[in-house]
């Protein structure tokens, strides 16, 4: 496989870097590793870990939907990079890599949050992904997010949501619409939304529609194309944001096609503990300690949050990284990584780091394009200008980076 080198220009479609599509930057080039859910086998992180040292800047870098970029690799790589990304299991379906991007609740099954476990639905979801030939149209901007009841990731912005309700069946929502789906059949009928999504926005014209949110289609037409899909009338409930409580939703019939899930225990009573990264960047070493952690659990895993933690599942609570200004902190590469940025902006927090906002997370930017700010969130955003100074505001995000 021979990767694609990537222009910015929007006029050339969605340019979103993948494993096969790499993206030129000031410090070599870029890759991101799309990682549903952001779980990870021990194997595969020890791969990934592996692939950073040897071809790149020996850094992981995590992103705000719980992928993996890798920097600094060296131009004439990609081959070796995506061969080596297939052998780990990383790389499934080259035709669906930049779009197999899926957030979910972190701790689902592992501390009796919720009301679901959201893994079935994780590897039913990706399976119909790869499985649909008509998902390789949607974008790389494109988001699915699976909750568990707890609203942890419901207001990250994502385009198809399913979240658990008491009982055990999800609560579909795209577009201000919402579909009562039984446990078994939400993983398909998620997938069969963003089909509906793609054939609405072929018919667009004179422009590209990238999420659920640009289409502009009445949602009296929405709502009529996902309900004769899926064979689902709408619930009267509304989508919730996080944090948000879920009402009981009318019953709808089953959609004709399942997946054969069961919703299984909501917790394992395995427990996990997190650990944050400044800047959400693990070096070799602590990548390292980390994978040898996890190694000697029974899950066998990690799971990469979207707010680019790392939680060991089975880890004790006394292992838990306690609160420091770095669990609030947060930087795009700056310069000298990014030729768009005015400055270094993570030195620039380094230097600022007590003067971090007690409560509310501080994001620092090195232009205007804020790339990978935090998402459905309040933060403190601090800009860089091009005469080198910052401009300091409270920002609130309803939609991710």
């Amino acid at each position: 496989m021979s990767p694609t080198h990537i222009s910015a220009d929007p006029a050339r479609g969605d340019a979103c870097p993948g494993a096969l599509r790499l993206h030129a930057a000031d410090d070599g080039f870029l890759a991101r590793v799309r990682i549903p859910g952001g779980v990870l086998t021990v194997a595969q992180a020890r791969a990934l870990g592996a692939l950073a040292g040897r071809l790149g800047d020996g850094v992981l870098h995590l992103t705000s939907r719980g992928n993996v970029q890798l920097r600094g690799l060296r131009d004439g790589c990609g081959g070796e990079l995506a061969d080596a990304l297939s052998a780990a299991g990383l790389l499934p379906s080259p035709a669906h890599e930049r779009v197999r991007n899926v957030v979910a609740s972190p701790m689902s099954g592992l501390d009796g949050g919720g009301h679901v476990d959201v893994r079935g639905w994780l590897r039913g979801l990706d399976a119909a992904l790869i499985a649909s030939s008509v998902t390789p149209e949607l974008s790389g901007r494109f988001l699915f997010a699976l909750d568990d009841g707890r609203g942890d990731v419901a207001g990250l912005g994502p385009d198809v949501l399913l979240r658990g309700l008491p009982g055990g069946d999800g609560l579909l929502s795209v577009g201000g619409v919402a579909f009562r789906v039984p446990y078994e059949d939400a993983a398909r009928a998620a997938v069969s939304a963003a089909e509906v999504f793609v054939e609405a926005a072929r018919e667009v014209s004179g422009r590209r529609v990238w999420r659920v949110s640009e289409l502009g289609l009445p949602e009296g037409e929405l709502t009529a194309r996902l309900s004769h899909r899926l064979g689902l009338r709408p619930a009267d409930e509304r989508p919730v944001g996080a944090r948000g409580t879920a009402r009981p939703a009318t019953t709808n019939a089953h959609p004709a096609t399942g997946t054969g899930l069961r919703p299984g225990p909501r917790s394992s009573n395995a427990g996990g503990a997190g650990c944050a990264l400044p800047f959400g960047t693990a070096t070799p070493d602590q990548w390292t300690a980390l994978i040898d952690r996890a190694a000697e659990l029974p899950a066998q895993e990690i799971r990469i949050t979207p707010w680019r933690r790392i939680v060991i599942p089975g880890a004790t609570e006394e292992e838990q990284h306690p609160e420091t200004p770095w669990t609030r902190v947060g930087a795009c590469i700056g310069s000298p990584g990014c030729a768009k940025s005015h400055t270094d902006v993570r030195e620039d927090a380094r230097t600022h780091l007590a003067e971090a906002h007690p409560t509310l997370p501080t994001y620092w930017s090195g232009c205007d394009r804020r790339c990978g700010h935090p998402a459905g969130t309040t933060y403190i955003d601090i800009t860089a200008r091009p005469d080198g100074g910052y401009d300091t505001t409270t920002r609130t995000t309803p939609q991710p980076s």
